[in-house]
């Protein structure tokens, strides 16, 4: 195959290089939530809670809180090509100590460890995607790359969860190392080297370009949005086999309608908040707070919960390329820190609402816990949203009706 160029497109087809961005996105959403289809045999394997063993999705969440920016700044002078390609090695490290490791506390360092390939991976790809695909084409181009972690939720955990209860759990583990050694020499040498023109890269404009108040209330949308989606997401499989009376062997399956929606919803949120960000920000809210508010009230109920679960992944899923297309295009020609911090503010909110699900989960509540914390959650997102909305009308622009304002042009790591 031809080396793809990073060179700003005004075609309708988007660039090589945006899908081979996405694959390697789909690696790390396969990562991040394929834990949540495997608890059980996680906890029976290492002899501790099921809440504990989920704290293998919280600590890699906290991971990408922490280390996105950081990541995103250290590598900030290497060239785009070398970051994404070391990450991928890290990447796989991670997973061969995790599938080597029956030491719990090794398994969650070994998850931070990959958390922090896994933010300095998705940090770059959102702004090298946005710039492949021109300004025009930015948000559709951010939506086929974070489509790539949806797609995960299509195919990699659900299979990676099968996977686990047929070999064990660590199985899936050595085949996303393998997967991602072979993603590393793809990337090598599909993204092209630098061209070395444009500006240096600047600490000191990276932080000036989150002086807008607008990128702040982006990132607690981005918060909010990954809190309350993910609280019910983390304890799937305890509300699908105790409220809903399924099988483990069907859990696999629920989590495919999960990443089906998901995959539809980011794509389609992608295209359709290029044009009506508000629109599509606002429907999705008010569709997540009622699918949640619906799975706690009829959870009993199988055909009903997994409708409602394809519900939760398409409209939960739908606002990711919009939120991250608005920050990026807000922080103008600095956007590294701000797409890194997105990264993050989704990872905070998948923390926090896993953290305080867990509880939830312990209590009276049950299974049925989680669900509930999601949709109180969900409630909270009008508020950033109501206040971007005024915003934007005040300042008389808003990035995501344009393309993303700048994410498309002058975006620059490591050129």
């Amino acid at each position: 195959m031809t080396t793809t160029t990073l060179s700003t497109t005004t075609s309708r087809r988007l660039p090589l290089v945006t899908y081979i961005l996405a694959a390697g996105v789909f690696l790390m959403g396969t990562t991040e939530f394929i834990v949540a289809g495997i608890l059980p045999e996680i906890a029976g394997d290492l002899g501790i809670s099921v809440t504990d063993a989920g704290l293998m999705i919280t600590i890699f969440a906290v991971g990408m809180i922490v280390g996105t920016p950081t990541m995103a700044i250290l590598t900030l002078r290497l060239s785009r090509r070398l970051t994404l390609s070391l990450a991928l090695v890290v990447f796989a490290v991670g997973h061969v100590m995790v599938a080597l490791s029956s030491d719990f506390t090794i398994i969650l360092g070994a998850r931070f460890l990959t958390a922090l390939a896994t933010g300095a991976f998705w940090a770059v790809a959102a702004v090298v995607g946005a710039k492949a695909a021109g300004a025009a084409a930015a948000s559709r181009a951010l939506g086929v790359v974070l489509g790539g972690g949806m797609l995960a939720n299509v195919v990699g955990v659900p299979l990676g969860a099968f996977a686990g209860q047929v070999i064990g759990w660590r199985g899936p583990f050595w085949v996303l190392a393998a997967l991602a050694l072979v993603g590393a020499v793809a990337v090598h040498r599909l993204v092209a080297a630098d061209s070395g023109s444009g500006s240096t890269p600047s600490v000191r404009a990276e932080l000036a370009s989150m002086r807008d108040s607008r990128v702040w209330l982006v990132l607690a949308g981005c918060a909010i949005v990954c809190g309350s989606s993910l609280a019910a997401y983390t304890f799937i499989s305890p509300l699908l086999t105790e409220n809903t009376g399924l099988a483990a062997a069907a859990v696999p399956l629920v989590l495919m309608a999960y990443g089906v929606g998901a995959f539809i919803g980011s794509t389609l949120g992608g295209r359709f908040g290029a044009h009506h960000p508000y629109p599509a920000l606002f429907i999705s809210a008010a569709m997540t707070f009622l699918v949640l508010g619906s799975l706690f009230m009829f959870s009993g109920y199988a055909l009903v919960t997994v409708v409602l679960i394809f519900l939760l992944g398409l409209f939960g899923m739908a606002t990711n390329p919009i939120l991250i297309g608005k920050a990026v295009g807000y922080a103008g020609h600095a956007p590294t820190l701000a797409s890194a911090l997105s990264t993050s503010a989704f990872n905070l909110g998948t923390a926090m609402g896993s953290w305080v699900a867990g509880f939830a989960l312990e209590s009276a509540l049950g299974a049925g816990g989680p669900v509930l914390v999601g949709a109180g959650v969900a409630a909270l997102y009008f508020l950033p949203l109501t206040l971007l909305l005024l915003r934007d009308r005040k300042e008389g622009s808003s990035p995501g009706e344009e393309g993303c304002g700048h994410a498309g042009g002058d975006i620059d790591h490591g050129a």
